[in-house]
């Protein structure tokens, strides 16, 4: 868990080191916040315990970013992201055994490489993929006695795409869909974010 933390540190440490005098947006490190509307989908189990039916959340979701970008060629930008992101109010409720079962997404890193394309000189369209990794919080109410509550770190990958576009040499705006997949532990685990994020070029 704490390797993303400290590829954070790392970037954000280089960027303030490294800015040149004069940005090119999509040719260096990186920072910024992202915020949109993401869904989880939850089924067959979770951390050990079976799941009945399907259970599904929507909520908002808020992070930060750090990265790297490298143009490869005139056109061609080729980098690597590392993220945090936490949602608001985004426990599903489900139940195990026919009693209810609270699964609570506390938080999020991910990280992924990124690949895209200058269309023109201010809009990239690139797709990502990499590692996702989630903790969650379970709380199980058995028939008698108290709540059952374990937690545990759901690993899995990520794919997504989208488009960010050059507000100025510093200052660029992003939109982009991401798919996660937290079925590691031998359930369905799926979530879809929508995003949108501001980033500060170094």
């Amino acid at each position: 868990m704490k390797s993303p933390l400290i590829s954070i540190a790392a970037l954000a440490a280089l960027g303030s080191l490294a800015a040149p005098a004069h940005a090119d947006t999509f040719d260096g490190p990186y920072v910024g916040v992202t915020a949109g509307w993401e869904r989880s989908e939850i089924a067959d189990r979770i951390e050990a315990r079976p799941i009945t039916g399907e259970a599904s959340r929507d909520a908002l979701v808020l992070g930060g970013y750090a990265g790297y970008n490298l143009k490869a060629t005139d056109r061609i930008v080729i980098g690597a992201e590392a993220g945090f992101t936490a949602a608001v109010d985004d426990t599903a409720r489900a139940t195990s055994g026919g009693r209810p079962l609270a699964i609570d997404p506390r938080y999020s890193f991910d990280l992924s490489a990124r690949a895209g394309y200058l269309v023109t000189d201010k809009a990239l369209v690139y797709v990502r993929g990499g590692y996702a990794n989630s903790r969650v919080r379970t709380t199980f109410a058995p028939a008698t006695g108290a709540p059952v509550v374990t937690s545990d770190n759901l690993d899995g990958w990520q794919l997504g795409g989208g488009l960010e576009y050059a507000i100025s040499d510093r200052i660029s705006a992003r939109a982009e869909y991401r798919y996660s997949d937290l079925g590691s532990n031998g359930g369905q685990y799926d979530r879809h974010q929508t995003l949108v994020g501001v980033s500060y070029n170094f």
